[in-house]
């Protein structure tokens, strides 16, 4: 039951085939299996259990509440949880229970689903691997999968054969482990620069970023608030729809959602796709793409054409400034966003009591770490009066550069655009930290964060297993909420490749019963 989607397992709890408290001690447990994964910061066992109760007893008068009523979902770390303890990965909030829900979690209670817990992540969600927390990394599913092991066994094992684990991406590593492990069926992550699209490459999930002002940011704790937006982890792109279905939507709370209600977003099953204009941006073409990852791109494009869709290189001429212009405008928000914890309100405070300015020097230097303390440092260099014009003045009119590049290309009959979400598949932890974060995040950053920029939503799609047997994610970027098209494009090329689902047999004992329908593939890209 749990290798199932959403939208089946609704069905199976509305036939009566599984109870709502089934599935969660179900999920439970298998959290308790793949602890060490580190997935998750908190697990509010007693809440879910107590939200499965109500849900059942909804289902046995027959009042559910929709197709998510005793679905089990993780949260990452970064959303406000009432009464569930929210630390944003960082010993700042080590402590801090918030006395209200950000509007997405509200809406997902609202719909009755269990919330199993909060997810792990890079602290104050600044990062690409979710390996700078202060709870620990988190580690990758995919590491301990059949596919991943049998690649391996032609090389030769290391002395100690756990420290070759892989990392998840991030900074949504958790929630991706989450759902790649069976532990729910759905999580939150959020995307500033490619947080949900990344670790969903890296895990073999469907990572969705809404249109920026599609779904509410209130209750986020934020770190870029231009670009800030909750995304979406699923095991396959139906699933993404129905919960964006679920928080899309006008929010009194946060001022920048549209003014449109929420409606459901059902996606028809594209049959013809000789209508789509899919766009390959040239400039995506980097020397750092790895070669594998690169053919599949150039598959998919032509899976498009051999089924009659029009398939064009197009210009992004801007790009080469976007991962600069972006890192200006990101430490620059991030500066202004962490002054709120200064340690008079809540979270961490020092003991030192010689003057408030003292007080306020060692709790920021207790509480952060040194990336996000690096990051505050070049965010205040460039907001300095004598820096201010050169760098984030400038950052800002380089930002619409880049997004008229996108609208140029829409304009000119592009309906998406199709490109790499990640330059590789995941990398060993050991490989990972041996660059610094900020060269890391430059680096796993480069094909996710203009579509931030430019506020437009963006996929990544599992499309096939690398050699090393590791899933390769591409991403679709489409017009500013034109979400519904976006995803139904993405549905068409899930269907078309088949991605094979994660085998875990050395993880959990009985996990045939897990995956009781594995499909057979229809279309390999691999080939």
């Amino acid at each position: 039951m749990l290798g199932r989607t959403l939208r089946e397992v609704s069905a199976a709890l509305k036939q009566g085939q599984i109870t709502p408290t089934e599935l969660c001690q179900k999920c439970l447990s298998l959290i308790k299996k793949t602890k060490f994964l580190n997935a998750y910061i908190t697990v509010s066992e007693d809440e879910a259990l107590k939200q499965a109760e109500e849900s059942e007893r909804r289902y046995k008068n027959g009042q559910s509440l929709g197709d998510l009523d005793g679905i089990p979902i993780a949260i990452k770390d970064n959303f406000s949880t009432l009464g569930i303890e929210t630390t944003c990965a960082s010993n700042m909030l080590k402590g801090y229970v918030p006395p209200y829900n950000a509007t997405v979690v509200e809406k997902l209670l609202d719909q009755g689903a269990l919330l199993m817990g909060k997810t792990n992540l890079d602290e104050f969600a600044m990062g690409s691997g979710s390996t700078d927390g202060v709870f620990g990394p988190v580690k990758n599913p995919w590491s301990y999968s059949k596919q991943y092991r049998e690649k391996r066994k032609q090389k030769p094992r290391g002395e100690n054969a756990d420290s070759d684990w892989l990392i998840t991406g991030g900074s949504s590593g958790g929630s991706a482990a989450a759902v790649s492990a069976f532990t729910c069926f759905a999580a939150l992550g959020s995307d500033t620069g490619g947080s949900t699209r990344n670790p969903a490459a890296h895990c073999g999930l469907v990572g969705f970023k809404p249109s920026y002002g599609l779904v509410s940011r209130h209750g986020l704790i934020p770190l870029v608030n231009s670009m800030d937006v909750p995304g979406i982890l699923t095991r396959c792109v139906d699933d993404a729809a129905v919960l964006l279905g679920v928080l899309a939507g006008h929010d009194p709370k946060d001022s920048t959602t549209v003014q449109d209600p929420g409606k459901p977003f059902l996606l028809p099953s594209l049959t013809d796709v000789s209508k789509l204009c899919i766009g390959i941006p040239k400039e995506y073409l980097v020397p750092e793409l790895s070669s594998e990852v690169r053919s599949l791109w150039s598959k998919a494009a032509d899976l498009f054409e051999t089924q009659g869709a029009k398939v064009i290189e197009v210009s992004l001429p801007h790009t080469i400034y976007s991962i600069v212009c972006y890192h200006v405008l990101c430490t620059s928000e991030v500066a202004s966003n962490m002054a709120r914890f200064d340690g008079l309100e809540y979270g961490h405070r020092c003991n030192i009591d010689v003057s408030t300015e003292a007080m306020y020097a060692a709790t920021r230097r207790e509480g952060f770490n040194d990336v996000v303390r690096g990051r505050i440092l070049s965010g205040n260099f460039f907001l300095l009066k004598e820096n201010y014009e050169n760098y984030f003045v400038k950052a800002q009119k380089v930002r619409r550069l880049i997004a008229n590049d996108f609208v140029n290309v829409f304009n000119s009959g592009v309906d998406v655009l199709l490109t790499p979400t990640t330059l590789s598949e995941a990398v060993p932890y050991l490989e990972f930290i041996k660059e610094d974060n900020r060269t890391r995040s430059a680096q796993d950053d480069i094909f996710t964060q203009a579509a931030n920029m430019a506020g437009l939503p963006a996929v990544s799609v599992p499309v096939a297993l690398s050699n090393q047997g590791l899933p390769v994610g591409l991403q679709f970027i489409g017009r500013a909420f034109c979400d519904q098209q976006l995803l139904t494009v993405a549905k068409w090329l899930e269907r078309q490749v088949q991605f094979p689902a994660i085998q875990l047999q050395e993880l959990v004992d009985n996990f045939s019963s897990i995956l009781e329908s594995e499909k057979l593939a229809s279309i390999s890209l691999k080939q």
